[in-house]
């Protein structure tokens, strides 16, 4: 049997072949075999909606629901769905732990384990999710450089300017270049986080 290596969720069309072979009164080895798919694949659909023996299968019911089921699990962030990794996360955020040097962390304890596997940039869209919830706020301060909104690195690109009405050094006077005048010395502005 040629059964492929990544899963892949079960189609409509699937469906509906084991609605009409279950009404055949098939076995799960044989509807497995019409499907080109693994019998506990079929044993595991079947047990969520056959929990009697009065009860049927029907394809575009479980259809609907194991499609509404995907969207819920990809809109719930990793840190939420794994209690593990949550705990790891909020600990260390008590410890005054960046996320950046978290999830470096993570990555040399838990080399091997994919639920134990995340970015800091996760880590930082998780604390900033929900920032006007009062854990949102907590989780926020716990940063060791925090802020109300999470910054966008895009928004300081090449046409940004962030010095108010800046003079570009080409457009000065040419006496300046004769250095003749006191105060006409040539230096940076530097601009630090307290200006």
């Amino acid at each position: 049997m040629n059964y492929e290596k990544k899963y892949k969720r079960l189609s409509f069309e699937e469906r509906i072949i084991i609605e009409t072979l279950l009404k055949e009164n098939k076995t799960k080895s044989y509807i497995a075999k019409q499907v080109n798919r693994n019998r506990s694949t079929i044993t595991k659909e079947l047990k969520l909606w056959l929990l009697k023996p009065t009860d049927i299968y029907k394809a575009d019911l479980a259809h609907w629901y194991a499609l509404e089921n995907n969207k819920i699990k990809r809109t719930q962030d990793k840190i939420n769905s794994h209690p593990r990794l949550k705990i790891f996360i909020y600990r260390s955020l008590l410890k005054g732990t960046s996320p950046e040097l978290m999830a470096g962390q993570i990555k040399v304890l838990y080399p091997n384990d994919p639920v134990m596997s995340i970015s800091y940039e996760s880590i930082y869209k998780h604390i900033y999710r929900f920032r006007q919830s009062t854990l949102g706020k907590k989780l926020i301060k716990l940063l060791p450089y925090h802020h109300h909104k999470r910054r966008d690195k895009r928004k300081y690109g090449i046409k940004k300017t962030r010095i108010k009405d800046q003079v570009s050094i080409d457009d000065r006077p040419k006496y300046i270049e004769e250095r003749l005048e006191a105060g006409h010395l040539e230096g940076d502005l530097m601009i630090g986080v307290a200006h």
